[in-house]
C-alpha cells in the first residue's frame, strides 16, 4: 500500500518498472521509494511476530501461526510488478487476504494482527479499480466488524469491535495514489507524444529545406552549366571552319553564361539566407542581365512580400527566361507583375524562336517545371504553363504563378 508521499525520482531507488521502461523506450513514473515500502511491509509483519499470541505448532498457536504466514505472504505479494499480476488474480489474491486477516483477528487473542487487514486494505485500492476496490474493502470491513464483535461479545465495549469496521478505511488512501500514478503516467506520456511530434516535424522541415536546396540547386547548375558547355561545344565545332569570329562570339556568349551563373548563385545564396530582396528590381536586372530591357511591367500597388515569397518568384521568372532562351531563341519576352488586394501574381511570356534552335535544347527533362510548381505550391498558390490559346498574345508560351496574400 503506497501511503506515504511520494519522492522525487532522482532520490528514488531504481523500481521494478525501470528495466521494462528502458527496454521499450519509455519514461518510468516517479513513484514511492520501494525501500520505504519494503521497510514499512517487514516492520508488520516482524510487529506481528513479536505481539500476536498464541503463536505455536498445535491447537489454537498452529493455527495461528500458519494465519500470520498466510497474512505476511499476502503482504509481500504487494510487491509484485502490476503487469506480472493479471487483474483477476490480483482480485483472488487480495480476497485471500482479506479473508485470511479477518480470520487472524478471530483466532488471535492479542496482538497487532489488525495492521495486516489495514495495509491490505490499502492496497487493495492501489491495485484494484475503483468499484472493486471499495467493494472488497467493505468486506473486509463487515469481516473484521463481525469477527471482533463475536468473539467479543455484545456487552463489550462497542468501541473496540466497531473497530474493526475501520479497517477498509485506508482503501481512499490508496485510491487517491492511484489516481495521482496515473495522472503522472498520462502526463509523462503526453509529454514523451509531443517530443515525438515535435522530432516529426523537424524531420519534415529539414527535409522540406533539403528540397528547396535542391530545386537552387538544380537552378544554378543544371541551367547554367548546360549553356556554358553547349557554347564551348560550339566554340570546338566553329575551330574546325576556322571562322575565328564565331568562335569568338561563341566564348564571350560563354563569359556572359558564367556571369551570370555567378549571380544566379548569389541569389542562391541570398535565398538560403532568407534574406528579402525587392521582387520588381530584382526582376528588372534578371531581365537586364538576359539581354530583354524594358521587358517588365509592375501593375498595381507595390507591397512587401515575405522573403520565401519574393526569393520563389525569382526562382521561378529564371527557369522560365532560361527555357526561353533553351527553347525560343531570339523570340521577345514580357514579364508582367501585378499586385492585386488579394494574390500577387507573375507572368513570364516568351513569342516563338526567331533564331536556330540548339541541337541540345531538345525537350528538357521537366525538373524545371515540376520544381516551378513544386515552389508554387509551397506558397498555396497556382501555376499554369502552356501556350497561349487566344487574344493577341495567341500562340506565346506563358507561365503563370499567382500567389495569394
Amino acid at each position: 500500500m503506497p501511503y506515504l508521499r511520494p519522492v522525487p525520482a532522482d532520490q528514488s531507488a531504481p523500481h521494478h518498472g525501470a528495466d521494462t521502461a528502458e527496454a521499450t523506450g519509455e519514461r518510468p513514473v516517479p513513484e514511492q521509494d520501494p525501500r520505504v515500502q519494503w521497510a514499512a511491509t517487514l516492520a508488520v509483519i516482524v510487529a506481528g511476530a513479536l505481539t500476536i499470541r498464541p503463536m505455536g505448532l498445535s491447537g489454537q498457536g498452529l493455527a495461528v501461526a500458519v494465519l500470520f504466514v498466510v497474512n505476511a505472504a499476502s503482504l509481500l505479494a504487494r510487491r509484485l510488478p502490476e503487469h506480472r499480476v493479471p487483474p483477476r488474480l490480483a482480485l483472488v489474491w487480495l480476497t485471500f487476504g482479506v479473508v485470511a486477516a479477518a480470520a487472524l483477528i478471530g483466532v488471535s487473542s492479542s496482538g497487532t494482527s489488525y495492521l495486516f487487514a489495514f495495509f491490505l486494505a490499502g492496497h487493495i485500492g492501489y491495485r484494484l479499480e475503483t468499484r472493486p476496490a471499495l467493494i472488497l474493502a467493505g468486506l473486509c470491513s463487515l469481516l473484521c466488524g463481525a469477527v471482533l464483535y463475536l468473539s467479543l461479545g455484545p456487552e463489550q465495549d462497542p468501541l473496540a469491535w466497531t473497530f474493526g469496521l475501520a479497517t477498509g478505511i485506508p482503501v481512499l488512501i490508496g485510491i487517491v495514489n492511484r489516481t495521482q500514478r496515473r495522472a503522472v503516467r498520462a502526463a509523462i506520456e503526453a509529454a514523451g507524444s509531443a517530443e515525438r511530434a515535435a522530432r516529426a516535424e523537424a524531420r519534415t522541415a529539414v527535409l522540406t529545406e533539403r528540397g528547396r536546396i535542391a530545386r537552387d540547386v538544380h537552378d544554378v547548375l543544371a541551367h547554367s552549366l548546360a549553356g556554358i558547355n553547349m557554347q564551348l561545344e560550339l566554340a570546338d565545332a566553329l575551330i574546325d571552319t576556322g571562322d575565328l569570329n564565331k568562335v569568338r562570339e561563341a566564348h564571350e556568349k560563354a563569359h556572359d553564361l558564367v556571369k551570370e551563373s555567378l549571380k544566379q548563385a548569389q541569389w542562391t545564396v541570398h535565398a538560403l539566407r532568407e534574406d528579402t530582396l525587392p521582387l520588381p528590381q530584382s526582376l528588372a536586372a534578371m531581365l537586364a542581365s538576359s539581354g530583354h530591357r524594358d521587358a517588365l511591367t509592375v501593375t498595381g500597388t507595390e507591397r512587401g512580400l515575405p522573403a520565401k515569397v519574393v526569393q520563389n518568384l525569382l526562382r521561378i521568372a529564371q527557369e522560365a527566361l532560361t527555357n526561353a532562351a533553351r527553347h525560343a531563341p531570339g523570340g521577345a519576352v514580357d514579364v508582367e507583375l501585378t499586385f492585386a488586394a488579394a494574390s500577387t501574381t507573375l507572368r513570364i511570356r516568351n513569342r516563338p524562336a526567331t533564331g536556330e534552335v540548339g541541337a541540345g535544347s531538345g525537350a528538357g527533362s521537366g525538373m524545371g517545371l515540376i520544381g516551378m510548381r513544386e515552389r508554387v505550391a509551397l506558397l498555396g498558390g497556382t501555376l499554369t504553363a502552356g501556350p497561349v490559346a487566344e487574344g493577341p498574345h495567341r500562340g506565346d508560351w506563358q507561365v503563370e504563378a499567382v500567389i495569394p496574400q
